[in-house]
């Protein structure tokens, strides 16, 4: 009997606590229907409810607003809405309105995709969450810099913020940014279209903790903003995708930034093997490098790349640079012997 008690008492919550941790929501909110003492071991365990999943759901504002109302997700710390449906202004207000108090913990929010919030909304949702940290609202085109300008005044601590495809947001919000957040590690600014040298520079010049910059399909960004990437010392990954502005000059100043593991330079179409010699030589923890589409880069620059990095590079992408020669599978490997992807781009 009192090894039964133990067994009840100790042992199944050590074990259901160790198994819940990998559950998705779905399976663990299931699993407080099966008993009433599974349920109470469940409710006891507070690290299990920090998390509200309803990417890609339906009907997910009266989803969230339900979720927070329960004690369990009192604390709750990062709340992902990614593509979900009926994600709009008046949701969020409703859940500033009934559970606020739930979100004063909230560490990250992931908003990607939904389109039908505006500022309005981005105002009511940060106000409820001054310890954000990770603020992600990817292709929302009604976001403009009213909107930023609620985010940088209700939250002090974000360090990674994604702007992606956000393109009526303008270099006042960059400049927002850069002025309050000086800790920042990650940001994605990925056709923000309406984003010019001045914005990205008071970034580069106010920000020097940046591990990850995303500046994908920026056209209008010129060497007089790339050549301040190299005042960034612990910049990991650069993704500057159709930087067609981007000179030799530029790239040898980025070769700066000594820690870079991952370059994409994807459709760069003014490098040539200058540059990336300098990145080999600069750079010799890269990891993944992409030089997809550019015409000006030769064998020559492999050679070099292979000299400083060979030990270093698992992916490796020249598909369209038609100027190597030397660049089949088993070529590239003979080169870069830890060569794992020949692809980034398809």
């Amino acid at each position: 009997m009192a090894a039964e008690t133990i067994w009840n008492k100790e042992t199944v919550p050590k074990v259901m606590k160790l198994v819940t941790t990998r559950l998705q929501q779905r399976d663990l909110i299931t699993l407080l229907l099966v008993s009433p003492s599974i349920h109470r071991t469940l409710l006891s365990h507070p690290s299990l409810w920090l998390v509200l999943d309803f990417h890609e759901m339906s009907n997910a504002g009266d989803r969230l607003v339900s979720a927070l109302s329960l004690p369990r997700y009192r604390n709750v710390k990062h709340i992902n809405l990614e593509f979900a449906q009926d994600i709009e202004d008046k949701q969020l207000e409703n859940v500033k309105s009934k559970c606020g108090d739930s979100l004063l913990d909230l560490e990250i929010l992931n908003l990607n995709g939904c389109q039908r919030i505006s500022d309005k909304g981005i105002e009511v949702v940060t106000n409820t969450c001054p310890k954000l940290k990770v603020f992600s609202i990817y292709w929302n085109v009604r976001a403009t810099d009213v909107g930023i300008t609620h985010l940088v005044k209700n939250c002090r601590y974000v360090v990674d913020l994604n702007l992606s495809g956000c393109k009526n947001i303008t270099d006042k919000s960059l400049h927002l940014v850069a002025d309050n957040y000086q800790e920042l590690e990650s940001l994605n600014i990925t056709r923000c279209i309406k984003m010019t040298d001045s914005g990205l520079q008071r970034i580069l010049v106010n920000c020097s903790s940046l591990q990850t910059l995303n500046l994908y399909a920026l056209s209008t960004l010129t060497d007089e903003a790339y050549k301040m990437i190299s005042r960034q010392p612990h910049l990991r990954f650069l993704d500057l995708c159709g930087a067609q502005n981007l000179t030799d000059d530029g790239l040898s100043c980025i070769a700066m930034c000594k820690n870079l593991v991952s370059l994409n330079l994807t459709w760069c179409v003014q490098i040539s093997d200058v540059g990336v010699i300098a990145i080999a030589q600069g750079c010799k923890s890269l990891e993944l490098l992409s030089l997809f589409g550019i015409l000006g880069v030769s064998d020559r620059c492999l050679e070099v790349l292979s000299s400083f990095c060979s030990n270093t590079l698992t992916t490796l992408d020249v598909n369209g640079c038609i100027n190597i020669k030397n660049r089949s599978r088993d070529q590239l490997l003979k080169l870069f012997p830890n060569l794992i992807c020949f692809k980034v781009h398809s």
